[in-house]
């Protein structure tokens, strides 16, 4: 019986083998996060800001490589700027509903209509309801690099976001009690999080533009 669920087992493993990588894994890349909050933070540091600061946050992708929904998007970028009524995620065992959300898609300008229609689609499906209503959708030039090594980040869209990280080390401790307060905002892998150098939104449609730098509330990931 054990010799017939093995040769099974095996059959299955080498039919998927064949049928190539699935929806979900097709496509892969680096994650960047920055909020208006310490997202790497102490519980007491963490409870003074709920409900004050982290109701806006940036998402960006970089696609290494792979497709979504038949659309190459190899080596394109989509970044999102989030704007919530409240504190954005949830930590400690509150949860919190931020509700109504708003956001602004910044797209690749070196991709086709084509792609640019599945990168709005491809992070609407990952960032889920985080997103909110999309109320607008811009190409511009996006610059992204990640080195997960020395956890150093840097992106520009446009003239519109701006982040860089670094490296958390033991002088941003502030209480010793530090922990990941608030995880990352989408489904992401290895992630870790980052000290924030610079961290602004300067772009229309949300009602508002911000800068949250020197701050423990960055997170750097793949997909």
């Amino acid at each position: 019986m054990l010799r017939t669920i093995m040769t099974l087992s095996s059959a299955i493993l080498a039919l998927l083998a064949l049928a190539g990588p699935s929806a979900a894994g097709e496509i892969t890349g680096d994650y960047l996060e920055t909020r208006t909050c310490d997202v790497y933070t102490g519980p007491c540091f963490a409870n003074s800001q709920v409900g004050l600061t982290g109701k806006e946050a940036i998402l960006a992708w970089s696609i290494d490589s792979g497709s979504y929904r038949g659309v190459d998007l190899t080596g394109l970028k989509v970044v999102a700027a989030v704007k919530a009524a409240d504190t954005l995620g949830f930590g400690g065992g509150l949860v919190i509903r931020p509700d109504p959300i708003k956001s602004v898609l910044l797209v690749d300008e070196r991709a086709t209509p084509e792609q640019r229609e599945a990168l709005v689609e491809f992070a609407k499906e990952r960032a889920g309801r985080v997103l909110g209503s999309v109320i607008r959708v811009e190409a511009t030039p996006i610059n992204m690099s990640v080195n997960h090594a020395d956890m150093i980040a840097k992106l520009a869209a446009g003239k519109t976001v701006r982040v860089e990280t670094r490296m958390l080390g033991a002088s941003d401790c502030v209480c010793t009690n530090e922990q990941i307060f608030y995880p990352p905002l989408t489904k992401v892998a290895n992630s870790a999080p980052a000290f924030t150098v610079t961290g602004s939104y300067t772009g229309r449609g949300l009602g508002t533009k911000w800068e949250s730098p020197l701050t423990r509330s960055a997170f750097l990931a793949t997909f």
